[in-house]
């Protein structure tokens, strides 16, 4: 856990499986009483057509750079205490986590409007492209949405 009390504003790029019950514990702080999380979770479809798996790749110092950015920015911007992002890059299976924001604030208005905007933002700014491969053996490249 992180220190009770401290302000935390970090984005993260992550091979692995993210560890959605960990970046909840650090977002346990004594001074908030709402916590909102986000997860974009990979899909079996898109368009109409029949998802087998994707991959995320990124340009990972700018992504990370960015990404701190914006995460930066909405700790400045809301009155929120605490904002952990992370994103998958690499394969992934459906069901799978691609994308975790988690926001922690006194009231729930400035978490959840801090949580849209973070990952608003990270569509927006952050150098990750999606490859998806169809269940019919083709692969595209997808603009974020």
């Amino acid at each position: 856990m992180a220190t009770l009390g401290a302000r935390v504003s970090r984005f993260g790029l992550n091979a692995a499986t993210i560890d959605v019950d960990a970046l909840r514990r650090e977002l346990e702080d004594p001074h908030c009483g709402a916590v909102v999380a986000f997860d974009g979770i990979v899909r079996d479809h898109h368009g109409g057509r029949a998802v087998s798996e994707l991959r995320y790749e990124a340009y990972a110092a700018m992504a990370e750079r960015e990404g701190q950015a914006i995460v930066d920015a909405a700790l400045r911007e809301f009155a929120v205490r605490r904002i952990i992002a992370e994103h998958r890059t690499g394969l992934l299976a459906i069901g799978e986590v691609a994308v975790h924001v988690g926001v922690a604030a006194a009231h729930r208005d400035a978490a959840f409007a801090a949580c849209r905007f973070v990952i608003d933002q990270i569509k927006e700014r952050v150098p990750i492209w999606k490859h998806e491969h169809y269940a019919d053996g083709a692969a595209e490249w997808i603009h974020p949405d």
